[in-house]
């Protein structure tokens, strides 16, 4: 099987035991990606965000021989079960796209332009409002930020700052005017 993995975060400069066949290429789907969960460990971290203005995302080849294979290969690289991975098979109905539903179409319309037999992604939603007891936005992003332990801080800033910069989101464009940062 052809197996396209998406894209936008660590993955792309950490992909550990993630079993892909090549280097990321940039030329994945425009998906509504933002800066709007905040992980075990304190950082905000990228997911897909409905709502979000749309960022082209990259891809790259999976190793694996089977769509079942590759879902349980991406869910053990992200540390999640596999309910939370995303997939759509181009040669049957099958999908699974819960944190934001409306990007399937893009999804599905990009994997058959590239001729693949599926596409898979880390399908996690926000949980920025729930956390941080505040509407997301931009400026309540940089709120949590500026009030993290400085060991905190430091690793949000490396994730924000490794993130691939064709990923430039309002949040993370308001991250580097409010911190001056350097993107």
């Amino acid at each position: 099987m052809e197996i396209a993995v998406l894209g936008w975060g660590s993955l792309i400069w950490k992909p550990g035991g993630l079993k892909i066949t090549g280097p990321w290429s940039p030329d994945g789907p425009l998906l509504p990606v933002e800066f709007a969960r905040i992980s075990q460990d304190g950082r905000l971290t990228l997911v897909l965000y409905s709502g979000a203005q749309p960022v082209q995302v990259l891809w790259s080849r999976s190793a694996c021989a089977s769509l079942e294979e590759a879902v349980a290969d991406l869910a053990g690289r992200e540390g999640t079960p596999k309910k939370n991975i995303g997939y759509v098979s181009l040669f049957s109905s099958d999908f699974r796209c819960s944190a934001v539903p409306e990007a399937l179409d893009t999804i599905r319309e990009w994997g058959k332009a590239g001729n693949f037999d599926a596409v898979i992604w880390t399908d996690l939603p926000s949980n920025f409002e729930r956390n941080a007891n505040m509407a997301f936005n931009p400026d309540n992003a940089v709120t949590y930020l500026a009030a993290l332990k400085a060991d905190t801080f430091q690793k949000a800033k490396e994730y924000i700052m490794n993130a691939p910069e064709q990923v430039s989101t309002p949040v993370r464009r308001h991250f580097e005017d409010i911190f001056r940062w350097l993107l």
